[in-house]
């Protein structure tokens, strides 16, 4: 099996000091001091998840990641991406008519679970021979809901502990969400289990 990183909503308006949403979160500093440079090392790419959340987005009021802006790029070195995929929504199924378009008009959010689909075949592969890798934010939201729709997929996802945090930036509610209800779509695995089976 192989394992293909998945980065979750890392961008500035989540992850940096001045961002719209920001709050001191431990996995930055794991991701940008370890993980970030292993991956560089040994060659290892990821796959990245981010957010288009300008309004309109019904069901949810949050204004952030406006394409063209600081707080929407993304923290993962660009040498690192080898792709990248754009959502609107906590799900990464959803999408936008002009999503991460600067300069045009945002349409409303509409589930497209077929593009996402083709999306993960193209660039993260199969479940018979892939496990996805998630890091990112947050665990109680953006990357529960990606977690769930590899699931659904026919993966079996891990959460690298290290490599993701809650929304209240608090381990312990990290660890709460891991413990239950994590399990029903993905296995937690910790940076030094993980670390030996990328040394290739």
């Amino acid at each position: 099996m192989e394992y293909r990183f998945v980065s979750v909503d890392l961008q500035h308006d989540f992850c940096l000091p001045g961002g719209k949403a920001y709050r001191e979160r431990s996995c930055v500093g794991f991701l940008t001091g370890v993980l970030f440079p292993f991956l560089k090392t040994q060659e290892i790419c990821i796959h990245e998840i981010i957010s288009d959340y300008r309004p309109p987005r019904l069901g949810d009021r949050g204004d952030f990641c406006h394409p063209g802006s600081w707080g929407y790029q993304s923290i993962v070195p660009p040498d690192l991406v080898a792709s990248q995929w754009i959502k609107c929504m906590n799900s990464p199924t959803w999408t936008r008519y002009n999503i991460g378009e600067p300069d045009l008009r945002p349409g409303l959010p509409h589930s497209d679970p077929v593009s996402f689909e083709s999306w993960v075949i193209k660039n993260i592969g199969n479940s018979d021979h892939v496990i996805p890798v998630l890091i990112g934010l947050t665990v109680d939201c953006c990357v529960l809901c990606t977690a769930q729709e590899f699931n659904f997929r026919g993966f079996r996802p891990l959460i690298l502990r290290e490599g993701v945090d809650h929304q209240t930036g608090k381990p312990e509610d990290r660890d709460k969400i891991l413990e239950t209800p994590m399990p029903n779509w993905a296995e937690t695995i910790g940076w030094e289990e993980l670390k030996p089976k990328l040394i290739g």
